[in-house]
Parts: structure tokens; sequence; C-alpha cells
């Protein structure tokens, strides 16, 4: 085990700090390069707020059987119990994940102490787990503050016991180095002696604190109803704890379920306005179909009379009136054209085909050519007559303006 020299002065702490911290190579210390720098603080500010504690390196062995060479602050942590300081000897193990991760207290009880039975925080192989560690948040938690919470919790239910010492008068020595006799050794509860499982506090040959006392034994009963009490009350809150999460996390799903349910709405009002400007438009197109309806079927009632019921023997030439004398010239102007259209286009078939000679192919289509134009011609001035009509008729319609 490498420690620093036997010196309380802060500069060798300093010194001892540094020159561990800044080994390379095999013997280097397992903490990354980034946080060194702030392991050196932490152990520093521990130091300095309590003295007792001093700073070492030791190998700490892990459950599966691996052996690291790690920080550790051996010491005294002082508690206040019955209006007097008591001193518990603590190992607190800085681990290769520190700070970001807690570092591992343990109680190191002398040879004249055990450790209490069924404590609410202390395991009887020493290990501590207080509220303090299992809340650790880097970086703002530090070692300073967890020995002042180490403190707090041994004062309010202290770790160790006196072993039964057959010296009528045994004596602890308090941080004001006075010797007191132990008020409760007449009423010391009944704890047999007991053997607990060793702590992993290191092989090394680091300084050992020197022995400190443990606090005044107690009523049984009184420790038991407390604790109980202390657990019940921590039980309540992890209890409280874990519902609270549960509701937050039952909300949370609401919410997310609400803003679903919300955006599912908003798509389907505006699929409803859409359908209703469709079926509004689809009833125009009904009243539509209807007026024309009625004017088909007027029209169809119409011709029937004038049939006399004998549509199978119907005139075409009858079946359609022109309106007036323009209309009908146009017709008669625009039929003949387009049966001249369809004799030229036979006969150029029959010529092709050789059915007609040439010669005959080439006079009738010069004079049925001179007859298309006459009747092409006709056709233009009587639109051009109608165009006039249809302008004159509605100029008369239209309504006169206002001067």
């Amino acid at each position: 085990m490498v420690h620093p020299p036997p010196s309380s002065a802060a500069q060798f702490t300093q010194q001892f700090l540094s020159s561990v911290l800044s080994q390379r190579g095999p013997s280097s210390l397992p903490y990354s390069e980034d946080v060194k720098w702030l392991i050196r603080q932490h152990l520093l500010s521990l130091h300095e707020t309590y003295p007792s504690l001093h700073p070492k390196t030791a190998i700490f062995t892990h459950n599966d059987g691996r052996s690291v060479n790690l920080l550790q602050s051996d010491g005294t942590v002082p508690m206040l119990y019955q209006n007097v300081t008591y001193n518990i000897p603590v190992v607190i193990w800085l681990m290769e994940s520190y700070p970001r991760h807690p570092p591992i207290v343990f109680v190191n009880p002398t040879r004249d102490m055990i450790i209490k039975r069924q404590h609410a925080f202390v395991n009887p192989s020493g290990l501590v787990s207080i509220p303090y560690l299992q809340n650790w948040v880097y970086p703002s938690s530090n070692l300073v503050d967890l020995a002042r919470n180490l403190s707090h919790y041994f004062g309010i239910d202290p770790p160790l016991y006196s072993r039964p010492n057959p010296n009528p008068n045994p004596s602890f020595s308090s941080s004001t180095g006075s010797n007191q006799s132990n008020p409760t050794a007449s009423v010391r509860p009944a704890i047999p002696p007991r053997t607990y499982p060793p702590s992993p506090y290191g092989s090394g040959s680091g300084r050992i604190p020197p022995p400190s006392p443990s606090p005044a034994a107690e009523d049984p009963g009184e420790v038991y109803r407390r604790n109980a009490i202390e657990k019940l009350v921590q039980n309540v809150h992890n209890d409280v704890d874990e519902l609270r999460k549960k509701r937050e996390m039952e909300m949370e799903g609401m919410f997310a379920a609400q803003a679903v349910l919300r955006q599912r709405g908003d798509e389907i009002s505006k699929g409803l306005r859409e359908m209703q400007y469709e079926k509004e438009a689809l009833e125009q197109q009904l009243q539509m179909v209807l007026m024309n309806t009625d004017v088909l079927e007027g029209w169809v009632r119409e011709n029937e009379g004038k049939l006399g019921g004998n549509a199978a023997n119907v005139n075409v030439d009858d079946a359609f009136v022109p309106s007036d004398s323009l209309s009908k010239q146009m017709l008669e102007s625009t039929s003949s054209d387009l049966a001249i259209e369809d004799v030229i286009y036979a006969m150029d078939k029959a010529v092709q085909d050789g059915s007609i000679p040439f010669d005959l192919y080439l006079r009738n289509v010069r004079l049925l050519s001179r007859e298309q134009f006459f009747h092409r011609a006709t056709s233009s001035k009587v639109r051009h007559e109608q165009m006039k009509t249809q302008v004159t008729s509605m100029a008369s319609r239209a309504p006169p303006y206002a001067v």
C-alpha cells in the first residue's frame, strides 16, 4: 500500500495526490484523465474539512476476484450522539468510475467494536448505503457532503456497539480528547458476539486509524421501534415516488393520446366539410339534370303528338323543321355540299379501282366542284345574314343606357 508521509500538513497531501494521479504506465491509477483533477480537489477538500480522513492508495478486490489499485480516504467521521461527539472509523473507496458514480463506503470497526444488527444503512459486512450515495449526481455530488451525511445518519442511528468487556469501567475517547465512562454499561443490550463477513478494506500496509469509541448502547426495543418507523417512512416514500412516476407516465400517455385524437378530430372535420361541399355540388348537378330531363320529356311529348302514334314510319325530313327561311336555306346548302362531297369521294374510289375511265372522272368532278362552290358561297352568305340578325335581336333586347 502506498500512502503519503505521516504529516498533517496540507502540502504533503497535495504532493502525494499530485504524484499518484500523475503516474503513467502500468502503475497508473485507473481513473479517466479528464476527471483526475476533480478527484484531487475532492480529496483535498475532504481532508481540509475532516483532517481525520487521510487519502491513500490500496488494493481493492472486486466480487469477481479482480484486484485493482485505487484511492481511498481512511479515517474517522465524527458523529453527535446524546450530546457527545464520537468518531466512527470508515473507509471511502473511490472506484474506477468515480466521480461519475458514487464511492463505496465501509465502516471499519476496531477489535472492541461490532456492527449493529439490522441497521437501516449498514449491512453486517460494514457496507454503508445512505440516500446520498443512492442519489449521487455527477458533478454536483462530492466527498465533503458525503461525510456530512454519514455523520448525520450515524448520529441518528449509531452503526457500532462496544463488545462486552470484563473491565467494569470501559471508556470512550470523544473528539474533545477526554475519557468518559460508558453510561450504559449496566444496561447494555444482550447481543451475543457474532462473526461477520470481512469487509474488503484492502490488504496494504497503510495507516491504521487509532481505536475510536462506539456510541453508548441503547434499549433494543427503542432501537427496533425507531428503525421500524424509519423503514416504514422510507417504504412509504418509495411507494409515493413509484406511484408518482406511474401517474406521470400515465398522464404523458393520456396527453399523447389526446394530441392524436385532436389531430384525428381535425382531419374528420376537414373531411366532413369537403363532403358537405361535394354534396352541395351534386345537388346543383341534380337540379340541372332534372331541368334538362323536363325539357327533353316536353320535346318528346310534343314530337310524339306530331307523329300520331306511328313512330315506325317517321320521315326524317319532316322530323326537323327549320325555324325560318334563312335556316331552311342554310340546311339545304349544307346538305347539298355534304352530298357532293360524298359523291366526289365515291368517284375517287371508283377511278382507283378502274370502275370508270379517267376522262369521265375529270368531267364529273369539274361539274360537281362548280356546284359545290355555289352551295358553299350560299352558306357563307346565309351565315353572315344570320349573324346580323342575331346581333340586331340582342341589341333590341338590351336595356337602354341611362343618361
